[in-house]
């Protein structure tokens, strides 16, 4: 696991240990910065998220990286943890399409698995996931470390 790789999550869960009693879980959706962290590559961009029911999720994250473009659309199933307000565990798969400069672009199908937390009285959402890349075309190699975070504003 990279340097970055490790500091994201202890400060994921660092927050995440701390803010527990801080925490409801009532939003409908959100929008904000999202990082896709692989192994040789970060992207960086915009993240969105709506509940279409209360455990039902879809995601869109769009990412931005030297030389390279990842579109991301994810479906996720919520649920929450008892006498863990705010905290929830997901789980879901989505496609990704990786656009890169002079190079083949490279599709994969994304299972993920990971936690949203809502900080209660601020409208802000973390949410930290594991997202391997099992890739579908020639060009590219599957990726195991892969990791999904963000940092979002939500709204009712």
């Amino acid at each position: 696991m990279t340097i970055m790789k490790k500091t994201v999550f202890c400060l994921f869960a660092s927050f995440a240990f701390f803010s527990f009693s801080y925490a409801q879980t009532s939003y409908t959706g959100a929008v904000g910065l999202g990082i896709d962290l692989w192994d040789d590559a970060t992207f960086v961009g915009p993240s969105g998220k709506y509940f279409f029911s209360d455990n039902h999720v879809g995601q869109f994250d769009l990412g931005f990286e030297d030389g390279g473009t990842i579109l991301t659309a994810l479906y996720s199933y919520h649920d929450e943890f008892s006498g863990a307000a705010g905290l929830r565990w997901y789980a879901g798969i989505g496609p990704s399409i990786v656009l890169i400069d002079d190079f083949d672009n490279v599709f994969a199908l994304r299972p993920h698995a990971g936690l949203d937390f809502k900080v209660d009285g601020v409208p802000i959402v973390i949410n930290f996931d594991w997202r391997p890349a099992i890739v579908l075309s020639d060009a590219g190699d599957n990726e195991a470390g892969a990791f999904g975070f963000g940092i979002q504003y939500a709204f009712d």
